[in-house]
């Protein structure tokens, strides 16, 4: 699978911009990181144990930039087409991979109008629904929020740890950042409640055009009916959810698999993800100060290291979220990366790598979003590929 070194992609964009051009946008980006979440104390990998973690700032003071003129649209690399699309052909399995250059215009995809499983991808619909009511004035971060064992989910939830005396006290700030950067479930849904549930996310979705992105009922709902289960509250106990799920009969689980793959209900194109990002990072979705906020954030999340962290040049910045779906024997549905790629002079790159049913293991799916960031960012580096490195089932 060809990756291109540094060398190669400095004179292959020679020709996309002028030095002016270049430095302008260097300038512009390096505003984007100046206020994050980052005192916020996040494990290099999550784990089930939650540790202390510092309450998200209740407001951020946002310095006003000119937005970056529009550079004229471009053809995308042919090297980086051929690449993309030979890296998704040759895996075996259901794939897809977009890029699209944020402030070049051209995108490159192979597999990116089919609709795959998001997983805990779709926790970024939730966030920018969260900022969004932010920005209109009908929540904000400190706003006080209470947790009990009602809403606790399942799979990945450390908060549980936390609710496990009745009731847990927190804020708005501190479950977005738990939601983004730990992909906390529980977190994530107590949020999605807040917001209105999953109605509202979809209208605003469907308000700001993002296209071919569904948004599921939920990870109870959804996670259950993937197992061929029914929810009920009481899977959110420990293992409890695993042990049932394990008690069903084979056959039972498999057809509620096939059924989630063949029309996954938080199905999404990674196109329209890597559009959705590009338009994020130009400020179209949301305010200034919510737009960094949320890039911010996304940057000190530590889920998936061994995805498109592990295939990036050294200096490329990330901004992204995971998803990991369940698995069933050797087959998985869903194991995603979907982020911002920011090189050392500014260039942006909006990249959705999805992987929606295969049955390689967790190294090839993890060797796959490498490939792709290597390819963009010119870069072959060590791998980092261990199931503990990664992340659990969403």
């Amino acid at each position: 699978m060809p990756v291109f070194n540094g060398d190669f992609w400095d004179s292959l964009f020679a020709h996309d911009c002028s030095g002016a051009q270049r430095t302008m946008i260097g300038r512009l980006i390096a505003g984007v990181a100046l206020l994050s979440l980052s005192s916020c104390g996040v494990d290099e990998r999550p784990s089930h144990a939650a540790g202390p973690v510092a309450p998200a700032p209740a407001y951020v003071v946002a310095i006003p930039v000119p937005k970056p003129t529009p550079l004229p649209v471009n053809r995308a690399p042919r090297a980086l087409e051929a690449s993309i699309s030979q890296l998704v052909r040759e895996f075996p399995g259901i794939a897809g991979v977009a890029v699209r250059a944020v402030d070049e215009g051209w995108t490159v995809e192979a597999g990116g109008r089919r609709p795959l499983p998001q997983q805990s991808v779709s926790k970024l619909w939730v966030a920018m629904t969260v900022l969004d009511q932010r920005d209109a004035g009908r929540l904000r971060l400190d706003d006080a929020v209470t947790l009990t064992p009602s809403d606790l989910t399942v799979f990945h939830q450390p908060i549980a740890y936390l609710v496990k005396n009745g009731v847990w006290n927190t804020t708005v700030g501190d479950l977005l950042h738990r939601a983004l950067t730990q992909s906390d479930n529980t977190a994530n849904d107590r949020l999605l409640t807040l917001v209105g549930g999953p109605s509202a996310v979809r209208a605003f979705i469907e308000r700001k055009q993002l296209g071919d992105i569904r948004f599921g009922p939920g990870e109870r709902m959804l996670q259950a009916k993937t197992a061929g289960l029914t929810w009920d509250q009481s899977m959110s106990v420990g293992n409890t959810f695993s042990i049932m799920r394990a008690r069903l009969d084979p056959a039972v689980r498999q057809a509620a698999l096939q059924a989630y793959i063949d029309n996954p209900p938080d199905g999404a194109a990674p196109l329209a993800i890597a559009d959705a990002l590009a338009r994020l990072a130009r400020g179209e979705l949301l305010s200034e100060t919510s737009t960094r906020l949320l890039i911010s954030t996304m940057e000190s999340s530590r889920t998936g290291r061994a995805r498109l962290r592990a295939g990036a040049a050294p200096g490329w910045t990330l901004a992204h979220k995971t998803g990991t779906g369940q698995e069933l024997g050797r087959r998985n549905a869903g194991f995603n990366d979907v982020g911002l790629l920011t090189s050392p002079e500014g260039r942006r790159y909006a990249v959705a790598v999805m992987i929606g049913d295969t049955q390689r293991p967790m190294r090839d799916r993890q060797q796959l979003i490498q490939a792709v960031a290597a390819t963009v960012t010119g870069y072959r580096g060590p791998a980092i590929a261990s199931r503990e490195a990664d992340e659990p089932e969403s």
